[in-house]
């Protein structure tokens, strides 16, 4: 038993744990267990249901599930891996090892992190004798069904839990699915169902995250959420005019007054302790950490403003976590989601957003990185409008950023988040699983196929009709053959793909060139445009030199330099939820100023709202603009784009910005017949309106797919039509077209 005891630590949960896991408690000089910690240990100690644990960032869910993971583990020993933790980044893992094995080292179970980074020798002591907690990402799993397929019954079979970690940033993602398909063969293979138990920060819809969980047994999974919502919250709106300022310097990167501005400001606030600023793309990271750098130079004083994004050097990354950490002296990172997740960064001052963030539950989730020390969260939203002129759209008149932005606001302190959403078929990570499947066995039936990931995995959407489609577009590929026997294997297109390592990831990784600096890696870039010799670059933070560009090794080599230019990063912007835009309309409608606004962004909101009733878009929801209109749904990305493309496939040109539909040369008595007639004919099969889409291939292995296949992945994964059709017989209906 522990050496001490107190009242606060008497609870009838906490005597459940092994007595050297709570040695480990009082060795942390915890006086309570949290309430999620304590909720947790008794379903989760008896190894009998699924379980999702969702509280706030740093409130203890780690813990939470590791406290009984690690009891249950230490009361009986068993000659396999025992826990399998699988989480979306090598760094989280990392920093998971290092909580975790303080803990697992009291009580003798090995802990083994598997990625590209980690100890060889670990790995090999891990399949000589596998035992305890294993951290993998679900690309190394991956490379473990393709590897050592023949081995995995062995590797896991006394395996007691699957943890996932981050739940909400796998799902309705390709490797959202992969994870899903990776966990279901592991059951596969040992031939049992093993708990899996859930943490997440941000969950919109509890039940349906179950549902992602364990498919078509949601019921069945324990939800557990924490009721420490106490967390006092401090925020401010500060508003930026834009306006250009001409450098004439060609290898100069172009500012804006603004940008200046924010930078500013940015470096009055937060200069002398540590916090996070978010940017919505790593070329803005890199412009803000330059601006911030070159202002520490210009007052001579220490740089503390670093980047940090998934195309630095990984040297470079762990160096600004390990000064976030450590926190030995002030700094503060500039980053994308890269520093979202859960990764422990320490005490963090502030938060500030610079641009509208995409979602809720992401605004909520770089909110509870500050404040946890007892001390209020703290958020700056850095918003940018353009000043309005004689040839200003009406999207820019109307303040949408700040509108949005303060919409966001809004639904988070309500707690409101989006609900997940999984509704894609991901017949891109079908292909991967499939021929995964085959490298893991050597070979299979197709009906072996479907029902390991279709009948009883996570690929039930897919009918017998599109499985034996996807077979045939498969073998059109030589990606497999059959064999006289009806057996299915690689074939030998196939084996050049599954035997490269880019294989184990579902997603695109696009091609990329390392950049360096002498013998010193500063991270990898993909060439938009051409790089040449001569010219200058912004990268890391700091301003290089091209000195040469080598095509075979894909290298850039660079020297420091005065000048720089931003680089081009491949990215592609969130879906924005229709509840959004309909806090947008609410806020347009109101007369409140939220008193979180800054002056400026004050007379956002006059101009955004008396452009909007200028507009008559509170009567309205067509707007002429010259000799196009322009169509407010009010409604999320998904809709929208339905009707966008309803309206094209109708003849009609169309384009899609900000949740509004231009639709161009035509007036507003024009598109609203056309609406009059979509509501008309009733909801749209969503697979034959894909069909009119001319390019549909966004996923990584959708090249493969025939265009039915193709028509079918693009209408679950990017339409709404029973939504689109509600929407429009709606508006029909108030403006009388019914």
């Amino acid at each position: 038993m522990p050496a001490s005891s107190s009242d606060a630590k008497s609870s009838a949960a906490f005597h459940e744990l092994h007595p050297d896991v709570q040695r480990w408690v009082y060795d942390q000089n915890w006086n309570t267990l949290r309430d999620i910690q304590e909720q947790a240990i008794e379903p989760i100690l008896s190894g009998q249901r699924d379980v999702i644990l969702a509280a706030p960032t740093a409130s203890g869910k780690t813990e939470a599930a590791f406290l009984p993971i690690c009891s249950a583990i230490a009361n009986d020993r068993q000659a396999s891996v025992e826990t399998i933790y699988i989480g979306p980044l090598k760094a989280l893992i990392n920093d998971q090892f290092a909580r975790l094995d303080t803990l697992c080292e009291r009580l003798n179970i090995p802990v083994c992190r598997w990625h590209g980074d980690a100890s060889d020798h670990l790995k090999k002591r891990l399949l000589g004798k596998p035992s305890g907690v294993l951290l993998i990402t679900p690309e190394s799993l991956e490379a473990f069904f393709i590897l050592r397929g023949p081995a995995m019954p062995k590797l896991f079979q006394h395996v007691r839990y699957v943890v996932i970690d981050e739940l909400h940033s796998f799902i309705g993602a390709e490797r959202g699915r992969q994870l899903q398909s990776l966990i279901h063969r592991i059951e596969l293979a040992i031939r049992r169902k093993v708990p899996r138990i859930a943490l997440s920060a941000t969950l919109g819809d509890m039940r349906l995250a179950a549902e992602f969980l364990r498919p078509k047994q949601a019921e069945d999974v324990l939800l557990i959420q924490s009721s420490d919502t106490s967390q006092e919250i401090r925020l401010q709106v500060r508003g930026y005019l834009r306006q250009l300022v001409q450098t004439g310097d060609q290898q100069e990167s172009r500012e804006t007054s603004d940008e200046l501005a924010i930078a500013t400001h940015l470096y009055s606030v937060l200069r002398g302790s540590n916090n996070l600023a978010f940017c919505n793309a790593r070329q803005s990271v890199e412009k803000y950490a330059d601006l911030l750098r070159r202002l520490c130079e210009q007052k001579h004083v220490p740089n503390e403003f670093f980047p940090h994004h998934g195309n630095l050097s990984k040297e470079l990354r762990e160096d600004v976590e390990k000064r976030l950490k450590e926190a030995r002296s002030p700094v503060t990172a500039i980053a994308t989601t890269t520093l979202e997740l859960g990764i422990d960064l320490g005490s963090v001052k502030s938060i500030a957003q610079i641009g509208p963030a995409f979602s809720v539950a992401s605004m909520r989730q770089r909110l509870g990185r500050s404040g946890r020390r007892g001390e209020p969260a703290i958020l700056r939203s850095y918003i940018q409008e353009y000043e309005i002129t004689k040839s200003t759209s009406p999207e820019d008149a109307l303040r949408m950023n700040l509108f949005q932005t303060v919409a966001m606001v809004n639904l988070l302190v309500r707690k409101w988040y989006e609900p997940p959403s999984d509704r894609a078929l991901h017949l891109s990570t079908f292909i991967q699983q499939i021929l995964s499947l085959l490298a893991q066995h050597g070979g299979a039936k197709a009906k072996e196929i479907y029902t390991a990931l279709c009948s009883s995995g996570p690929f039930a959407s897919v009918t017998e009709a599109m499985f034996g489609e996807t077979l045939r577009s498969l073998g059109k590929h030589d990606l497999l053959t059959q064999s006289h026997d009806g057996t299915l294997v690689v074939g030998f297109s196939g084996e050049a793909l599954v035997n490269h390592y880019d294989f184990y990831t579902a997603f695109t990784t696009p091609q990329e060139y390392r950049i360096a600096n002498d013998a010193k890696d500063l991270g990898t870039m993909p060439l938009e445009q051409p790089v040449l010799p001569g010219q200058y670059l912004i990268f890391a933070g700091r301003r290089w030199e091209v000195l040469s560009v080598d095509a075979r090794q894909k290298l850039i080599l660079v020297k420091a330099a005065a000048g720089g230019r931003l680089p081009m990063f491949v990215g592609t912007a969130g879906k924005i939820h229709g509840e959004i835009r309909k806090e947008m309309f609410r806020l347009y409608m109101a007369d409140i100023v939220p008193e979180f606004l800054d002056a400026q962004a004050q007379a956002f909101l006059k101009e955004g709202r008396d452009n909007f009733h200028r507009f008559h878009l509170h009567e309205d929801f067509i707007l002429a603009a010259g000799s196009d209109s322009l169509l407010f749904l009010w409604e999320g990305d998904e809709i929208v784009h339905t009707v966008a493309i309803e309206l094209a496939a109708r003849g009609m040109k169309t384009n899609v910005a900000w949740g509004v539909i231009t639709a161009a040369n035509i007036d507003a008595d024009e598109l609203k017949e056309h609406l009059k007639e979509i509501a008309g004919h009733g909801v749209r099969d969503a697979i034959s309106l894909a069909a009119s889409v001319p390019d549909k291939l966004k996923e990584k292995h959708d090249g493969f797919l025939s265009e039915e296949l193709l028509n079918a992945e693009y209408a679950s994964r990017s339409l709404d039509s029973e939504g689109a059709w509600r929407v429009v017989s709606s508006l029909m209906k108030e403006a009388g077209h019914a």
